[in-house]
């Protein structure tokens, strides 16, 4: 079947749009208007059921989003040896199934303690209501594609789509044509996944980057600190300092 002009827009050149938006307006906010550069918890107005829906949402999305990231993007021949496409993308329907539950379940949480708590509503801008409506329709089709993969366990849907993300990602071209027979709901996931990366950069979801920054932080060599007072340590040389000094 031949893609039509709108797949050729949708998944051909939007894409591109996104990322571009994506990387370009993240650094430019980062760089012009740091002091929005949070997450803006509302844990001070209320924490309540915040604990449960913020866990079980952060839970369900990471593992899906690395999920995704590593099953998508890893080309066939790597796993091919040990795993054939069947299998995987049954690995994939069960345990992104669980992810999802555990996502939507949790961000179902997040999204009425928003919405019913008098004052959390009020401190609420529009895209931190919208954001999270995105994602729980995200969810939602994406738990709704598992019933539909389960009649492609040849893995052939997952194969065009893997060979779809990778066609975009290294600037190959004819990536809209493997999705010409694609169902709605696989296209709507897909379409909705790109629209979240064009409006990251100007909602609170920007503090995923200072979580992968939180990361390199964790994981740096260790710093040798030496006092200026030969054979002391540094605490010592602290303890040992006149105040004002």
């Amino acid at each position: 079947m031949t893609p039509s002009w709108i797949d050729h827009l949708l998944f051909g050149l939007y894409p591109y749009i996104c990322l571009a938006v994506f990387f370009i307006a993240s650094w430019l906010r980062f760089d012009r208007d740091q002091y929005t550069w949070k997450s803006d918890s509302s844990q001070l107005l209320r924490s309540g059921s915040l604990r449960w829906g913020s866990n079980l949402f952060h839970i369900g999305v990471l593992f899906l989003f690395f999920g995704h990231t590593v099953g998508m993007l890893t080309p066939h021949f790597v796993y091919e040896p040990f795993m054939a496409a069947g299998a995987k993308q049954l690995l994939a329907m069960v345990s992104g199934g669980i992810a999802g539950t555990l996502g939507f379940i949790g961000l179902t949480i997040l999204l009425h303690r928003r919405l019913s708590d008098v004052r959390i509503r009020a401190n609420s801008r529009f895209s931190d209501i919208a954001i999270l409506w995105l994602l729980w329709l995200q969810l939602l089709l994406g738990l709704a594609t598992i019933p539909l993969s389960a009649k492609h366990m040849d893995g052939s849907m997952m194969m065009a789509l893997a060979e779809w993300a990778q066609r975009i990602v290294t600037f190959r071209g004819g990536a809209a044509e493997l999705l010409a027979e694609a169902g709605w709901v696989f296209k709507a996931h897909m379409f909705l996944g790109m629209s979240i990366f064009l409006v990251f950069p100007f909602t609170r979801l920007v503090h995923v980057w200072s979580g992968f920054g939180t990361l390199v932080y964790l994981l740096r060599p260790y710093q040798l600190v030496r006092s200026r007072r030969l054979g002391l340590p540094a605490s010592s040389a602290r303890r040992d300092a006149k105040p004002g000094h």
